[in-house]
Order: structure tokens, then sequence, then C-alpha cells
């Protein structure tokens, strides 16, 4: 007969003594933990997420001219290399009035990317753009227009980066601005009112 394979033991921990053990000390045993009874007369309150009034099923009602539309750093970008003047263009895109709004953040990302941006630096400081501060640290602009839009959703987000425009899709009720075809075009808008479908 042959030797008798053993099998071998895989992710095998050391046997450790529980805090709560007998054998431990007084002074470092754990506490046993006392469940408390729930009172059955007592109110139970449950975290309901509020809904917006302003929404109608996906729809934004808040929305209407003029629209103010925020604007990512490189949706600024995109449209110097599409040759599109950004204010006009939306205008030609929703047949409205069009307020640019630009972050704090946003502003801070396109002085830090140098000279070779001072162009989209000069389109951002326009007088035309509407200039909203912003409270929190550091210029990271993506996290502060996502919190902006869902406390607020009386904003069209305007940008080209597909990270951000998947996490803006999670938000109801707000649309998405974005470049194709050397012209702006609106994602999720209601039919009413936006760019013409193609």
């Amino acid at each position: 007969q042959g030797k008798q394979k053993k099998a071998r033991k895989y992710a095998v921990v050391k046997r450790m003594i529980s805090l709560r053990d007998q054998r431990l000390n007084e002074k470092i045993r754990a506490k046993a933990r006392v469940k408390k009874k729930e009172d059955p007369s007592a109110i139970k309150e449950r975290e309901v997420p509020q809904h917006p009034s302003c929404l109608f099923f996906q729809y934004n009602t808040q929305l209407g001219p003029p629209y103010h539309i925020l604007v990512d750093t490189n949706f600024i970008n995109f449209s110097i290399k599409a040759k599109l003047d950004l204010v006009q263009s939306m205008m030609d895109c929703l047949y409205a009035k069009c307020i640019p709004c630009i972050t704090d953040c946003v502003m801070g990302e396109i002085e830090k990317l140098g000279q070779k941006y001072r162009v989209a630096l000069r389109i951002a400081k326009d007088p035309r753009f509407e200039r909203l501060p912003c409270m929190h640290k550091g210029t990271y602009a993506d996290d502060c227009l996502v919190q902006r839009v869902t406390q607020h959703k009386c904003y069209i987000v305007a940008t080209v980066d597909k990270e951000l425009k998947r996490r803006i899709r999670k938000i109801p009720g707000v649309p998405i601005m974005y470049i194709s075809r050397h012209r702006y075009n609106i994602e999720r808008m209601p039919d009413d009112y936006g760019a013409p479908r193609f």
C-alpha cells in the first residue's frame, strides 16, 4: 500500500482567542452586548428620499428659458477645437436665451492648464458668463457639478467627459449638452423645446 495522501489545507488561519473568553483577565475581557428590547408603542422613523416637486416623471418642469448651462472645462476646450462660439451655438441648439454658468473650480482647472489654454481662459472670463462661487476645497470640478445639479435642478450640464455624463445620467431631470458633428446637441430634454432630433 502506498502512502496515504494528505489533503493540503488552504487559507489556514491561526486560531485566536475570543475577547469574550472566560480565561481572559476581567479588565481585558469584552463586555457582552445587551440587546435593547424594542418598544412596540414607539414611533418608527424611516428616511425616505424626498423627490423634488419640479420633476414630472423624468422631465423637469423647472427648466425653461433663459437656460442656465453649467460649463465643464473640456467643453470649452472642445468648443475652441470645433471653432464654435459658446453662447451663439447654445442659442442655436436650444432656440432660446442661454446663460453659461462657470464655477470657481472650473475656472481654477482652466488656470492650472497654463499658457496653452489661454484662449479658453479668455472665453471663460467673458462678461456674458455667470460666475458661481464654490465653497469646497480643491479644484476638482466633476464632484462640484454633480452636487450642484443634484441640489438645484435648474441647470443643463455642458460636458464632453464620458465619466461625468455617466454620473449625471443617474440624476433624473438634468439634461446634458455635448458636442457632435461640429454643433451642440442636447440629450434628455423634453420634446417641446431643445435641439432638433437626428
